[in-house]
């Protein structure tokens, strides 16, 4: 269940960190002149009025010291002043990239469960740091506020349906090519084998790969989520696609030379077009990744 918790955070992070960020935004004072605790506080007045499930609200000085009793709803959860919180992740990131921040699921000090941290630096109007605002709020809180709705809920769980049905059909699909192949050549004995049935063999193959390697794609992260961020993933996956119906195209056309050359040189010229087509992919290919690896380099 927490491994569970944790993926849907992890999908969600950047809406929960979206929200946050724009309810520090709206309700503290940043950048400008009379920055001060009053101001701060103020303002978590009216942050407490919109998220009416969180675990504390507190202060740091910038060297990472809390300042003022945390504020909470619950009287177990309030930390008097001049905790060191200095070593947390949520006070040095916020510091380090000058933002708005969103920490990972870590056990709570409160009460042992899984809580996160959005932490925002406050600077005055001569862009020094002042003031660090910070607001702990549980996992399970975090993902109440941001669960999706009925309709986008049952939307979801269509779509992820739906694509498990095509991945199983271009399953079938792929057994059914996968059998054909391998029956071919297992069924008779190695003197009845001819290299023709070899090369027929290895393009079906070939496709068969290709085609599970799309379903197991498609599969994982449509229908399992695993989904990344990844544009790493997508790009592997079709470039072993793509590099597959190369191969099997190209053993096509060698194919189609030979059976003309020995039989109708005068349809060789299909032959040497379907080469042609190949090279043409294989430089499409070729300039994708020199493109891709440009990109990642930059």
């Amino acid at each position: 269940m927490v491994i569970k918790d944790i993926k849907r955070f992890s999908d969600t992070r950047y809406k929960v960190r979206a929200y946050i960020c724009y309810l520090f935004s709206r309700n503290l004072t940043n950048r400008l002149p009379g920055v001060c605790l009053e101001n701060i506080k103020a303002g978590f007045d009216k942050i407490s009025n919109e998220i009416e499930n969180f675990d504390a609200l507190y202060i740091l000085d910038e060297n990472g010291i809390q300042i003022e009793d945390s504020i909470s709803l619950n009287e177990k959860y309030k930390i008097p002043k001049g905790e060191n919180r200095a070593n947390k992740a949520y006070y040095y990131t916020a510091v380090r990239e000058k933002r708005c921040v969103l920490s990972d699921p870590y056990p709570s000090s409160l009460n042992g469960g899984l809580c996160v941290t959005a932490s925002v630096p406050i600077y005055n109007e001569k862009n020094k740091l002042k003031f660090i605002a910070c607001i702990d709020i549980s996992l399970e809180n975090i993902l109440n506020m941001v669960d999706s709705g009925f309709v986008e809920e049952h939307f979801g769980r269509f779509l992820k349906t739906v694509y498990a049905l095509f991945c199983a059909s271009l399953f079938m699909i792929c057994a059914f090519l996968f059998w054909h192949g391998v029956k071919s050549f297992i069924s008779k004995s190695i003197e009845h084998i001819n290299v023709e049935e070899i090369f027929e063999s290895t393009i079906i193959l070939t496709l068969a790969l290709a085609i599970f390697d799309l379903v197991k794609t498609i599969f994982e992260e449509e229908v399992l989520g695993k989904n990344q961020e990844e544009n790493s993933v997508i790009y592997k996956t079709m470039v072993r696609f793509i590099g597959s119906i190369i191969i099997a195209l190209a053993i096509e056309a060698l194919m189609l030379v030979f059976k003309f050359a020995i039989t109708a040189p005068e349809n060789i010229i299909n032959a040497i077009y379907l080469i042609g087509g190949v090279a043409m992919l294989m430089a499409a290919l070729s300039f994708y990744l020199f493109s891709v690896k440009r990109q990642e380099n930059r």
